[in-house]
């Protein structure tokens, strides 16, 4: 059974931000990112499971990571659906301020 795949308000953000930086700095593969999103997403919608643990006191956050652009997407997955709480770079060190989840 599919699961609708929503997101945050600050995981629109930061998709947003990851986006605008990769068209203006990846000119050989400016979609790249929103296409790794989305084929994320499709995923994210059909087996929610596939995503590793991640460490958080409150719910239970996983994460996939797009190989190809390098970010990870954290999510929450629900009865009725998957909730994107973050979009963060698999590179900056450290993970997203998840203390909303």
């Amino acid at each position: 059974m599919e699961k609708p795949v929503f997101t945050t308000p600050m995981a629109d953000l930061q998709m947003l931000e990851v986006d605008a930086w990769w068209r203006e700095n990846r000119d050989k593969a400016p979609d790249l990112f929103e296409e790794e999103l989305a084929l994320t997403f499709r995923m994210l919608s059909t087996a929610p499971g596939v995503g590793k643990r991640y460490p958080h006191p409150g719910a239970l956050v996983r994460r996939v990571i797009l190989r190809s652009t390098r970010n990870h997407v954290y999510y929450v997955e629900y009865v009725d659906h998957v909730l994107v709480v973050a979009v963060w770079g698999a590179v900056k060190g450290t993970g997203p301020d998840l203390s909303g989840v």
